[in-house]
C-alpha cells in the first residue's frame, strides 16, 4: 500500500509553516507554533485520530496569533489533501460524539472534495488563558478551504470554554479517522457514484 504521508511547508510574509501528516500513524504529535493552546488542541487530533502530525510553524505573534492559527489550519488541510491521493478506497464520511465532563460536542464530515464549514458553536467566554476563541472558526475555515471538506461541528452542551474546544478537537480527530480509515470491501473504488471525489 502507497505510504498515506505528506509534508508541506507553506511561506508568507506573515509565517512560515512546515507540517507532516501521516494518515496511517500511531497518534505522535510534536508542534513548535508559539501558540501553545493551538498545540494542546492539535494533539487531540493526532492522538484520537491516530494520525502523526508535526507542525512547525514561526509566525507574526507580536501582532497577535491570528495568522499563525489560520494559517496552521490551511497547510494542515494541504496536507491532508495530498495524503488523501486520489481518495480512492476510503470510507469517506465521519462522525464522531464526545464528551468531557459536562461537555458534549458532535462533528461530522464528509471527503467530499467541496469546501464547506458548518460550525455551530458559542462559547462562555472569549479566551480560553491567552487563546482567542474566535480562531477555532479560523484554523476550521482554513483547513477545510485546503483540504476539500465538508464539515459540521456542534456544541450540543458545556459550560467550560476548554472543555467545549477540547470535546471539538478530539471529536474531530475521531470523526476524521474514520473518514480516512481504507475499506477493506472497496479498496480500488472510489466511494461517490460521480467517479470523482
Amino acid at each position: 500500500m502507497t505510504a498515506r504521508s505528506a509534508t508541506i511547508a507553506r511561506n508568507t510574509l506573515e509565517t512560515q509553516i512546515e507540517v507532516a501528516l501521516n494518515l496511517d500513524g500511531s497518534g505522535r504529535f510534536e508542534a513548535e507554533t508559539g501558540v501553545p493552546f493551538l498545540d494542546h488542541m492539535m494533539d487531540q487530533i493526532a492522538r484520537h485520530g491516530l494520525f502523526d502530525l508535526t507542525v512547525k510553524a514561526n509566525g507574526d505573534l507580536h501582532i497577535d496569533a491570528h495568522h499563525t492559527v489560520e494559517d496552521v489550519g490551511i497547510t494542515i488541510g494541504q496536507a491532508l489533501k495530498k495524503a488523501l491521493g486520489d481518495k480512492k478506497g476510503v470510507v469517506r464520511y465521519g462522525h464522531a460524539y464526545v464528551p468531557l465532563d459536562e461537555a458534549l460536542s458532535r462533528v461530522v464530515l464528509d471527503l467530499s472534495g467541496r469546501p464547506g464549514l458548518e460550525f455551530g458553536v458559542t462559547f462562555t467566554r472569549d479566551k480560553i488563558g491567552e487563546f482567542d476563541v474566535d480562531l477555532f472558526y479560523e484554523f476550521f475555515q482554513g483547513l477545510v478551504n485546503h483540504a476539500g471538506l465538508t464539515l459540521h461541528i456542534d456544541n450540543l452542551k458545556g459550560r467550560n470554554a476548554h472543555h467545549i474546544a477540547e470535546t471539538i478537537f478530539k471529536a474531530f480527530g475521531r470523526a476524521l479517522r474514520m473518514a480516512v480509515a481504507l475499506d477493506q470491501r472497496a479498496l480500488e473504488q472510489l466511494p461517490s457514484t460521480k467517479g470523482a471525489l
